[in-house]
Order: C-alpha cells, then sequence, then structure tokens
C-alpha cells in the first residue's frame, strides 16, 4: 500500500475578482474593507498578475514523487491549501479514496511554529476526525537544519552573489515572514529556527557580512516580529552601504512576498536611497530542494 505525502501551503486566489473571497477565507470571515481588496490586487498586478505559488507546489509534488519511487512505487503525493482551492478537505477526501492507509502531513515550511506549522496539522487532524479516517498520520514539525536545506540556500546564495562584481562588499540580508510578536512569549521556536538556518548557512559560505529581518508583516494593529527589511534598508543607507542581496529563506517557493515585496517594493525603496537590491532565486524544484524534502520524509518514516 502506498504512503500518501500531503503537501500544504497556504494557498492563493486564482484570479484577482477571487481576491475578497480570498482574503475573507484568511480573516476567517471578518470583514474586509474594499480599499485593502483594491490595493492587494493592484499588488498581484504589480507582481505579475497571479502568483505561480499553486503551480509550483504541485512541481514540487511530482519532483518529490517522482525521486521517492526512483526503487518501486511506493508514494503518492498531493497538494493542498488552507486557505483556497485546492482545499486541504478536499484532498483528504481524495485521499481517502484512493485507499491511502498512511499519510505524511507536511506543510511546506522548515520552521515549526504554533501558528503556521500547526495549524496545517491541525487542518488534518480536524478532517481526519470529521471524515473518520483512521490512517496512520506522521506530523513533520521543522526541518530547519536538514544538511540538503542549507546546502540548498548556499546553492542560491552563491549564484546570487554572482550577480555583483565584489561580492565582498555585498551584504546578505536573509528574511522571511513575521509572524506576531506575542509568540515569543509563548516560547514558540519560530525566531531561533530562522537564525539558525541563516547562520548555517553563512557558515557553510564562510560569509560574515550578513543580517536577518522580517519581511511581510500582517495587516492588523498587535505588533509583529522585527526587525523590518525597512528598519535594515534605512540603517544600510546611513551605513553607506550600496549592494544588498536578499534571500528570502522564510520561503520556499516564488509566490507574491518574493513577487512584489521584494522584487516591486523593497527593490524600489532601495533605489530610492540609492542602493541596489538584488535577491536569490527561491528553492522552487530545484534538484537539491527535492533531495532535502525527500531526506525528511525518509528520516522521519525510521
Amino acid at each position: 500500500m502506498k504512503t500518501g505525502i500531503l503537501l500544504m501551503s497556504l494557498g492563493t486566489p486564482e484570479k484577482l475578482e477571487d481576491m475578497e473571497a480570498y482574503l475573507l477565507d484568511i480573516r476567517h470571515g471578518a470583514p474586509v474593507s474594499s480599499k485593502f481588496v483594491e490595493e492587494m490586487q493592484k499588488r498581484y498586478k504589480q507582481g505579475g498578475g497571479k502568483s505561480p505559488l499553486l503551480e509550483i507546489t504541485k512541481k514540487q509534488a511530482e519532483a518529490l514523487e517522482q525521486t521517492l519511487n526512483q526503487n518501486g512505487e511506493q508514494f503518492k503525493t498531493y497538494v493542498g491549501m488552507r486557505h483556497w482551492h485546492p482545499y486541504i478537505q478536499d484532498v483528504m477526501e481524495e485521499i481517502a479514496q484512493d485507499g491511502i492507509t498512511s499519510l505524511i502531513s507536511f506543510p511546506m515550511t522548515p520552521y515549526y511554529s504554533k501558528l503556521s506549522v500547526e495549524a496545517y496539522h491541525d487542518t488534518v487532524r480536524k478532517v481526519k476526525e470529521k471524515l473518520n479516517l483512521s490512517m496512520e498520520t506522521i506530523f513533520i514539525k521543522s526541518w530547519n537544519k536538514e544538511p540538503f536545506l542549507i546546502e540548498t540556500f548556499s546553492e542560491l546564495v552563491k549564484s546570487g552573489l554572482s550577480k555583483f562584481k565584489n561580492s565582498a562588499q555585498v551584504k546578505l540580508l536573509f528574511t522571511a515572514h513575521s509572524l506576531p510578536e506575542r509568540i515569543i512569549s509563548e516560547q514558540d521556536p519560530y525566531p531561533d529556527e530562522l537564525q539558525e538556518t541563516a547562520r548555517l548557512t553563512a557558515e557553510k559560505l564562510r560569509i560574515q557580512n550578513w543580517d536577518f529581518a522580517y519581511q511581510s508583516q500582517g495587516a492588523t494593529k498587535e505588533t509583529w516580529l522585527g526587525p523590518t527589511v525597512e528598519n535594515r534598508l534605512d540603517q544600510y543607507e546611513k551605513q553607506g552601504i550600496k549592494e544588498v542581496l536578499i534571500a528570502p529563506i522564510g520561503f520556499v517557493c516564488d509566490h507574491m512576498e518574493i513577487l512584489y515585496d521584494i522584487d516591486v517594493f523593497f527593490k524600489k525603496l532601495a533605489e530610492e536611497k540609492g542602493m541596489r537590491l538584488e535577491r536569490t532565486t527561491s528553492p522552487n524544484d530545484s534538484p537539491t530542494f527535492i533531495q532535502a524534502m525527500k531526506s525528511v520524509i525518509l528520516k522521519n518514516l525510521q
């Protein structure tokens, strides 16, 4: 019997017309202003018109299934989203219909947080209970130190630095999605795991000229984790730093937090400060990243 692997991400609207419904889903039905909807639609237009999140996650799933099944048909991968189609519940129904009796719940982030990773796992648990599914389930929680993951980011940073004439003068800025600051008092490991991955990547490349910052803070009144990328760029301007390479290690594929937040907003902000800002390519379905996912799965099956 095959083992099912459910890769999960946040989700993204397929069309700009779906933006309001998508935002309502993320906000659990809380009202969203037309101004905010229009702002998000504008960002999507500037970031290419559509997020490639679902398409890339499907490619990651296909590549993972292929590499895992090199010695026999033992695994089948699925893709489910928390806040848009294909919804995790719908995909779980498909998994059950396929007769899968063993499942790996795999959120597409290497960093554990109760607000992100555990939320995906909770969704899987609730759907299992609702559908009365008794399949054995392994919940992937954290793999920020996975050697192939560090190798992935190292390859991408090395390639990114090659865009500059003198890489030694470039400030390397690792970034990740911010979360509400209250997670610190809850002893959530998310900040420490991100710092650890950044440090391991920098050490592998023997780079000392690096920083870390958070990006893409949510539109809520509570305080979010910092320092922000904007804070860092202000600091660099005062220090006379002219070249910056952003390595968004908090993300494993291209989507709007990269295609708009970095490629449009941060790049423009840096230009206004007289700086050149580039970013590393995302892991997407690169062979080394797929190997990292494979390694995580096999280790959790031991």
